[in-house]
């Protein structure tokens, strides 16, 4: 449930923040006349990001449990890949993704109200697509239902009520500081998800080495366990772990883990650019400083 509230909590929290950034850029230049359409792009990109979601949770009910085993692999794999691209872009561009959004909705608003609602569709729905996709791969490499579900609902409105307090000024936060912590978090979860993954296509019989473990520490830590069942939902932890799972495992955390916390200080130790004076009119307004910072 925690490593779920996490999730919900960190991707909807970066949805929330480019919804109040294109609102906010709206109202300044005097545009509310907008305001629907991009609140129209936004809901169509959640009603996707939703059918997204049940589509990976019910169309594969049909196929047979080998078939089920390798999609599920598959998908756990492209998973892990996402979250990891976007937490190091996000890792990169966090200070900028103000200025971008902005430039790109300018150019929206010069072409035609439709681009508008495409662009804010396009914008939101990349989070929310992620969203559907991790917490799907989370919820199968646990093998519950209820706790991840709540769990995640539980982070998405903490992070719809953080984004709305952001942007009404009534909140600071230090955005660079929260998406490193919750970055190297993830990057654990998903060396878990994508051990799983590589888990469920031996389970396919598509990778040899099913019933080789490299340990089992059932009798230690029974996974019906109140601390079996927290390891298992927070980190992914399996008590009968093969050999290939191992590997997997090391072989994503260690590298990137270390790849992540350097492109971190390295962004944190690097002095800010020199603000142009569009950008300085452009944080002028409260909401914008908010969510830039």
């Amino acid at each position: 449930m925690l490593a779920n509230y996490l999730i919900g909590l960190r991707e909807g929290l970066e949805a929330a923040l480019v919804i109040g950034i294109l609102v906010a850029y709206v109202v300044r230049i005097d545009r509310r006349d907008l305001l629907p359409r991009v609140w129209a792009g936004a809901g169509i990109a959640v009603g996707v990001s939703l059918a997204f979601g049940a589509a990976l949770t019910f169309g594969p009910r049909g196929l047979s449990e080998h078939a089920q085993d390798a999609l599920s692999g598959f998908l756990s794999i492209a998973a892990v890949a996402l979250i990891t691209w976007m937490i190091f872009w996000m890792a990169r561009t966090a200070r900028h993704l103000s200025g971008r959004l902005q430039e790109r909705l300018a150019g929206a608003i010069e072409a035609s109200r439709d681009a508008v609602v495409a662009m804010a569709l396009v914008a939101v729905g990349r989070e929310g697509l992620e969203t559907a996709l991790f917490l799907w791969a989370g919820v199968k490499s646990t093998g519950a239902t209820t706790s991840p579900v709540l769990g995640a609902t539980l982070g998405l409105g903490s992070a719809a009520l953080l984004g709305y307090l952001i942007y009404r000024g009534a909140l600071r936060v230090n955005l660079q500081l929260f998406f490193a912590w919750t970055g190297a978090f993830l990057v654990v979860i998903a060396a878990g998800v994508l051990a799983y993954g590589f888990h469920d296509l031996q389970e396919a019989e598509l990778l040899p080495g099913e019933h080789s473990l490299a340990f089992d520490v059932s009798a230690a830590i029974p996974p019906t366990s109140w601390y079996g069942t927290l390891l298992k939902g927070v980190f992914n932890f399996s008590a009968a772990t093969t050999w290939l799972q191992l590997a997997v495992w090391l072989a994503y955390l260690v590298p990137t883990l270390a790849l992540f916390i350097g492109v971190v200080r390295g962004r944190q130790g690097r002095p800010a650019a020199p603000t142009s004076p569009a950008r300085k009119v452009a944080a002028s307004a409260p909401a914008e400083r908010s969510l830039t910072r």
